[in-house]
C-alpha cells in the first residue's frame, strides 16, 4: 500500500484518476487528458498534485472569462 504524498497522487489516486490500473493505460489516458507527469525509474507515472490543482484553477479562471483554453478542456 502506498502512503498518501503531499507532493504526488498515490498509485490509487493515479487510478481514480484515469480510470486505470494499468500503468500503460494509464500513461495513455494521462496524454489524453493533457496531464503532464514524469516516469519514475520503475516506470510509474508521477504526477504532482500542484499539476492538478493549476490545471483546476486554469479552469475556474476560464469559467468566468467565459471561455476554456484548450489545454485544460476535459
Amino acid at each position: 500500500m502506498t502512503e498518501k504524498s503531499d507532493l504526488f497522487l498515490t498509485d490509487a489516486e493515479l487510478h481514480e484518476l484515469t480510470g486505470r490500473k494499468v500503468l500503460r493505460l494509464q500513461i495513455e489516458q494521462l496524454r489524453k487528458m493533457l496531464i503532464p507527469f514524469h516516469g519514475n525509474a520503475l516506470g510509474r507515472p508521477v504526477v504532482t498534485r500542484a499539476t492538478l490543482i493549476g490545471i483546476q484553477q486554469a479552469k475556474q479562471d476560464a469559467a468566468q472569462k467565459g471561455s476554456a483554453p484548450r489545454v485544460v478542456n476535459g
